[in-house]
């Protein structure tokens, strides 16, 4: 079973799809006209600022596209160094800090 179709899974057994490693286009959007920066922290990229700074546009919101696996993922916007929530998330979370973070659902 070494066809590229069959992949083993975690567990060690074997399957032919996975949504777990389907990736879809997911489009970010923060309005924050008078900010210097924006960045996007979540899951996916280990919290880390500098791994996706998003870009400014001309009337004031910042945007940035991501491919994300299947599942719920959890982030933030850093307007400027400070965490904002996102107002069109799919929902409110928690972070393993207890923290309430932004919660968008991709499928």
């Amino acid at each position: 079973m070494n066809s590229p179709n069959f992949e083993p899974n975690r567990d060690g057994t074997v399957s032919r799809y996975s949504a777990k490693r389907t990736c879809h286009h997911v489009n970010f959007f923060h309005r924050a006209p008078n900010a210097e920066r924006v960045c996007l922290i979540g899951d996916f990229n280990e919290w880390q600022p500098a791994a996706t700074v998003m870009e400014r546009m001309q009337d004031g919101c910042w945007t940035v596209s991501l491919e994300l696996t299947h599942g719920y993922h959890h982030y933030l916007f850093l307007v400027d160094g400070q965490p904002v929530l996102d107002p069109n998330a799919t929902g409110i979370g928690r972070n393993t800090h207890g923290e309430r973070v932004s919660l968008v659902a991709v499928s």
